[in-house]
């Protein structure tokens, strides 16, 4: 599927889509977080426009091994006040987000996307979705976010992910979901060792024989880390060249911190392609 309905939009992923990351939290694992200061995430969401992002991705809470839970009304009043101010920008705004009170909240606010980390398996979440067209992002994750990288086991992390989705995205449409408005994610580092990572990633077109586009995001993560020896604030060229290869192997969007590299780097690949 070459277009995503997301809300007010209509996406063409025959051209890879940049999701820039906007992190709303004090605990983002990158430390680019900016909970308290709605201006600083403002300049934020600017400069990743500026820099060629096609989209937004809002996050009140961090999903980073061993982060503490965000109380409900703490993410509502994050997500909420950030929505309603950018959604006068034009730009697809998706949340992150995996409580179906703050998905509700945040359609109501002018959302364009939900990103559940969860899949929408929280009770209430495929209801509090199911109605209008906002696209929905259906991610996969092995256990919780506090203990998902303790030990991660598969027999076949590519064939196991991609059931999941399967059901997911089965569980959506009889929800009453279009299917166009869904876009699927295998969860780099939730739940995976660096070589179910690989695996993936090497296999991402599987993701996608079902008809239906896949986003990836890997920015910065600790694969990275862990294949260069880099710290995570020294991981921006070795996250070029994933979601380059993510691209390359039929990702539709990928989600970066880095947009202005990224976007040359995927600028040259067309060039050559």
């Amino acid at each position: 599927m070459s277009t995503l309905q997301c809300g007010r939009f209509r996406l063409d992923l025959s051209r890879p889509q940049l999701m820039a990351i906007v992190n709303l939290t004090a605990d983002s694992f990158t430390g680019d977080g900016h909970a308290a200061d709605l201006d600083a995430a403002l300049l934020r969401a600017q400069r990743a426009l500026e820099e060629g992002a096609d989209m937004l991705d809002i996050g009140a809470e961090s999903t980073r091994p061993g982060a503490a839970p965000v109380p409900e009304e703490v993410e509502l009043e994050r997500i909420v006040r950030f929505v309603e101010r950018l959604h006068a920008w034009k730009v697809p705004l998706s949340v992150d987000t995996l409580k179906p009170a703050v998905m509700r909240a945040a359609l109501d606010a002018g959302a364009d996307m939900i990103n559940d980390i969860l899949g929408f398996r929280a009770p209430g979440a495929v209801e509090a979705v199911a109605g209008g067209e906002a696209g929905l992002c259906v991610m996969h994750m092995q256990g919780e976010p506090r203990t998902m990288q303790e030990a991660p086991q598969y027999v076949d992390v590519v064939a196991e992910v991609g059931a999941f989705l399967e059901e997911r995205v089965a569980a959506l449409v009889a929800g009453g979901v279009a299917r166009e408005r869904i876009v699927l994610d295998p969860g780099f580092g939730f739940g995976k060792t660096v070589a179910h990572n690989c695996a993936m990633l090497r296999e991402l077109r599987r993701f996608g024989e079902g008809g239906l586009p896949v986003l990836a995001g890997l920015s910065r993560k600790s694969m990275l880390g862990a294949i260069t020896g880099r710290p995570v604030d020294q991981r921006m060229p070795a996250s070029v060249v994933a979601a380059l290869i993510a691209v390359q192997r039929g990702a539709g969007i990928v989600r970066v911190h880095d947009v202005a590299a990224t976007r040359d780097a995927l600028a040259v690949w067309q060039a050559v392609s």
